[in-house]
């Protein structure tokens, strides 16, 4: 293997690992701040529920691109990451009303596990990004090199 194949490897072990590690933090956070905030109104979903259906989703999604890394793995990933570091942002500006089962949200306050939970989002997003278009030029270039083994014969 040539060195330029030995790096790109390092390169999508690292990417893999930084995008799990990303929604691992978020994970982690969301299970540590969901008890919390299990109070909610009648007919609401509470925002703990929440907190762990967020976590349970970023470690479903960061298993899911530790073992593949293919670039739905990182697609899903990306979604997952934005969405949350969406609403933690848009939540902690913007005083959304409850919506349907939807509880309000409003937390203006930034603490240091609210940060970290906004920056491993922000993160993993970028590193998701990172790895859809990664993995997206490996599946072209692979494509390409197949139809020019085929011209070639």
């Amino acid at each position: 293997m040539n060195r330029k194949g030995t790096s790109g490897v390092y390169i999508s072990v690292a990417l893999r690992l930084l995008t799990a590690l990303a929604l691992f933090i978020d994970a982690g956070v969301h299970l540590s701040l969901a008890p919390g905030y299990q109070n909610a109104q009648p007919g609401t979903v509470s925002q703990g529920t929440l907190f762990l259906l967020e976590a349970t989703v970023a470690l479903v999604a960061g298993a899911y691109v530790l073992v593949r890394g293919s670039r739905t793995a990182y697609a899903v990933a990306l979604v997952v990451a934005l969405s949350a570091f969406a609403a933690v942002v848009l939540y902690a500006y913007v005083d959304i009303p409850a919506i349907g089962p939807i509880p309000a949200m409003y937390d203006p306050v930034w603490f240091f596990s609210k940060i970290l939970s906004a920056v491993a989002e922000g993160a993993g997003a970028l590193l998701a990004l990172a790895g859809v278009v990664r993995a997206g030029r490996r599946t072209h270039d692979a494509g390409a090199g197949r139809g020019a083994r085929r011209r070639r014969r």
